[in-house]
């Protein structure tokens, strides 16, 4: 039986659940209180048991939607940004993604156990940053022939280091570093 599409009200529901959701784990980790994140979004805890029955599902919906946003962001930053710098504010929001997604880290262990999981993601973000670079090679702003797959293995890099150490400006720094690793010259 296929899903229902979910009335207006449920949707916004749906959606400010995983909103506010992101924002407690970012802030909390995934043991953030799920009544919290109820009352916050505006809706009864009821609610976010029908749509969420339990928290790893909840947790698993949050990650994949940003993925998502992640992943729209990069021609959503074309339409407003030269390429170039499109590409520079995508990282810095890769960036963010990942350290959001470390308080999140021992449920999605869990959530994501399936290598097929994990490709299916890499795919997506790789799919993200070709579309940046290739409308910066097309510009002439960046080189042609840079393999998506190896900027986002340079951002996982980046993340894990300036996460670390905790330092927010030391990500900035190396993203101008890979930046000028894949510039035209």
């Amino acid at each position: 039986m296929a899903d229902r599409p979910l009335r207006a009200d449920a949707r916004s529901n749906h959606e400010r659940l995983l909103v506010v959701a992101a924002e407690a784990f970012a802030r909390e980790g995934t043991q953030a209180s799920l009544k919290a994140i109820a009352q916050e979004a505006g809706v009864g805890i009821g609610t976010l048991y029908r749509r969420f029955p339990s928290r790893e599902a909840l947790v698993e919906a949050v990650y994949r939607n940003e993925v998502a946003h992640l992943c729209a962001a990069a021609d959503e930053l074309l339409e407003k940004l030269p390429p170039e710098a499109a590409l520079t504010a995508w990282m810095e929001k890769f960036i963010d993604f990942m350290a959001a997604k470390e308080g999140m880290a021992d449920v999605l262990r869990v959530v994501l156990l399936s290598e097929e999981d994990r490709l299916h993601t890499r795919d997506l973000l790789a799919t993200a940053i070709a579309t940046l670079l290739d409308a910066g090679a097309a510009s002439g702003a960046l080189r042609t022939g840079i393999d998506p797959k190896d900027v986002l293995m340079a951002l996982g890099g980046i993340s894990l280091i300036a996460g670390a150490e905790n330092q927010r400006q030391l990500a900035t720094r190396l993203i101008d570093l890979l930046l000028h690793g894949v510039a035209a010259t």
